[in-house]
Order: C-alpha cells, then structure tokens, then sequence
C-alpha cells in the first residue's frame, strides 16, 4: 500500500516483519492497522506455505485459536444487548448441569477432595475467566489436569452440550470470582448462546455476526474448493527458546483433518479459521471510530464494558510455568493494558487484546483511535517476542504522525 501525505509511515513495521521471516523465527507475517479515519493499512510478507513455494497473500486462511474468543464473546454480548440475561446473574438458570458446584481444596490430591461453592458461576465471571473454570491443557501434572483429560472436557467429537455436562461433575479450581484462570469457559458461553437462541452456535453467529459484516472466510470448516488458501501450521525450533531460528512443518500437532471436516465440538474457544481481511471487518466494527451505528456491531456502552478491566486492582492475569503478568488485567473479550510492559509501547494503556495459540492476534486502542490485526502460524508463538515488536512499531507509525 502506497502512503499518501499525512498517512502514517509504516515502512519500520514492514522492515521488522521481514526482520523476524528473514531470521527464520516466523514463515510468514500480515499485518493490519486501522486508524480512526477509516483507513486500512495492510503489508504481507514470507510464505503461507513454504514446502509448496506459496506466498503469503492477504487472503489465505488462517486456523484463528483464541481469535475465535472474540467472536464468542460478542455474540454473548449481543444476546445481553437482546435482553436475554443479565451479565451478573448466575449460569444455572440456562446450564442446570453447572448448579451446585464444588471446589478443590488447596493442595488436592484426589479430584474428590472437596468443599461447596459459596456463590454460583456469573455470566461475567465465564466473559473473564473467573469462574474457577479450567483447560485441561497448561497445568499438566495437576489434579485438575488429570481429571479433565480423563474426562475428556476438550474432545472435538462431543457437542458443547456434552461438555457442559462433564464440567457439571468436575470441582471448581477456585471459588467464582475470586482469582483468575485461562479455561474452558469461552466453549462454556457457545453453548450458553445455543441454549438462549434455540440455534446451533455456528448458525448464530452466522447469522448475527459474519453475515451482517460480511465475514465470508470465517468458518468451522474451509470448503473444499479454498483449502489452498489454509496457510500451512509451523512449530519453532524449541519452545523454551522462541529466538533459537528454525521451523518445522506441523499440522502434526492439530487432531486429524482439523478444519478441513465437520466435528461436533463447535469450540466457541478456538475452533475458527479467518482471513486478515475478515479479522479488519470484525475491529472496524467494533472500534469506536465506526462511521455510522449501522456499522457497530455492538452498542457504546457495551463495548466500553467489553473493553474495560474486570479484575480488582492489583489483581492480574497469570498462566501456569509463566507467572502473573504484571499490568494485565482482563475485560469481557480478551486482556487489558494496565500498566505497559518494557516490551510494549509505552502509550498502549488501555489496549484490549487477545492471540491465539499460533500467534494470531487482534488488538483495539481506544485511546488512539487504532486496532490492528496480525496474523501468522507458529505453534504456541502468541507469547513470543515478535508480537510486541511489531504492535511496537504500528504504535510508533501511527503516533509519529
């Protein structure tokens, strides 16, 4: 993209992109920034598909991970906006099975070692990862752990209604509300979606959301006639050292045939695929720069709310073998920038974020009216170090001017 006088120059953001293919650390790299005049910049560079000689185009496709949270949480939200339920009342009323919950004491060692739940899972705590809830997939070794794989909670070939029944027999890792945790929940508000609109969860969001933004390459599934646009899946050469330069091809990694077929679990968590385009109209119509109210998926209020930290003060988000991260809280679609790290641009306060586990990510800047989008494939890079420079470098492009 050509700039025009006035526009911001994102040249440094093209050289560190190329940076991190050159250095052989990403296979490929696109990035979108929006700003709040309305214009788009986006730059594409390496390969979608190394071993067949594919460039990265803007089209290609991406398998998302936890972008799909955001669609999620937005659908939930348009339902609050319907006037279906309200955020602080307890999930129960619509999952009967999540009634009468039970928490792990401290240091269990049985899954049965066990007190009763003072208060009932909210809505808001399944938004913010504070209902006790969890993956099943960063804790290995720990009695909940354990328990859910043994259950089989993340399964692609059980529906979310199934799943939901499996947590209704599973402790609680701590009491609603009181700490945070990366969990399941996302998966458990899809099927709260399912249950309160009488649709399947793929169907209403469909209908609510990728339809009304012409959305048209985010999906469960890619057709079959645009699997040559899936970008292929990468792994570093060592996941304790994400600068060590090597990658190696991976689909290994994924279940069989992973979105290229139909599977029950409809993961409101992590199942989509999208395009970087696809990803620009979902921020552009949540930013709050949108052009008209036609154009806004969600009211002003509810993406202020959407957008604002939800945990007490001095209370942050952390992930097992990584500690808390300092300065992040969370708010009902992703994290929040409290207090911005060295690594981050020192304006960014305020950011909501979120990335998937192959290194997709979104961001939206209310404060400087900018949202990006950056879409790569690099098996569990969403924490890496090319992320924050190249969020880096599109703040400094756009604030420069």
């Amino acid at each position: 993209m050509i700039n025009r006088v006035g526009d911001p120059d994102f040249s440094a953001l093209h050289a560190a992109m190329q940076r991190w293919v050159d250095a052989d650390l990403l296979p490929g790299v696109s990035v979108a920034v929006l700003t709040g005049d309305g214009k788009v910049h986006t730059h594409c560079t390496g390969m979608a598909d190394r071993e067949r000689g594919l460039a990265l185009r803007e089209d290609h496709l991406f398998r998302v991970f936890s972008n799909t949270k955001l669609v999620t949480s937005c659908a939930v939200l348009l339902l609050h906006e319907d006037g279906r339920f309200d955020l602080d009342e307890p999930v129960e009323r619509f999952l009967p099975a999540l009634a009468h919950r039970r928490v792990l004491r401290h240091g269990a060692r049985r899954i049965d070692d066990t007190v009763p739940a003072r208060s009932p899972i909210t809505i808001r705590h399944l938004l913010t990862h504070t209902a006790g809830l969890s993956y099943g997939m960063f804790d290995p070794g720990t009695t909940l752990f354990t328990a859910y794989v043994k259950q089989r909670v993340l399964a692609v070939d059980t529906t979310l209604a199934q799943m939901v029944d499996v947590l209704g027999g599973l402790p609680l890792a701590f009491e609603p509300g009181t700490d945070w945790m990366y969990s399941v929940a996302t998966d458990v508000l899809a099927r709260l979606v399912e249950v309160c609109s009488g649709q399947r969860f793929d169907r209403f969001i469909d209908e609510r959301i990728l339809q009304p933004l012409h959305m048209t390459d985010t999906a469960f599934v890619v057709p079959e006639g645009e699997r040559e646009r899936l970008a292929a899946l990468y792994v570093g050469a060592s996941l304790t050292d994400p600068m060590r330069p090597g990658l190696e091809r991976a689909e290994r990694l994924l279940p069989p045939q992973a979105n290229l077929r139909p599977v029950a679990r409809l993961s409101g968590g992590g199942g989509l695929v999208s395009s970087l385009g696809d990803m620009v109209k979902l921020l552009r119509a949540l930013m709050p720069a949108a052009a008209s109210r036609a154009s806004t998926l969600l009211k002003p209020s509810t993406f202020e709310a959407m957008i604002h930290n939800q945990l007490p003060p001095g209370r942050f988000i952390a992930f097992p073998g990584v500690g808390e991260l300092t300065g992040k809280g969370f708010g009902l679609a992703g994290g929040v920038v409290v207090t911005p790290a060295a690594s981050e641009h020192p304006d960014s306060t305020g950011e909501c974020y979120w990335g998937g586990v192959a290194a997709t990510q979104w961001w939206i800047s209310p404060r400087h009216r900018l949202a990006g989008a950056l879409m790569t494939q690099r098996w569990f890079g969403y924490a890496d170090p090319f992320v924050a420079d190249l969020k880096r470098e599109a703040y400094r492009a756009v604030l420069r001017r």
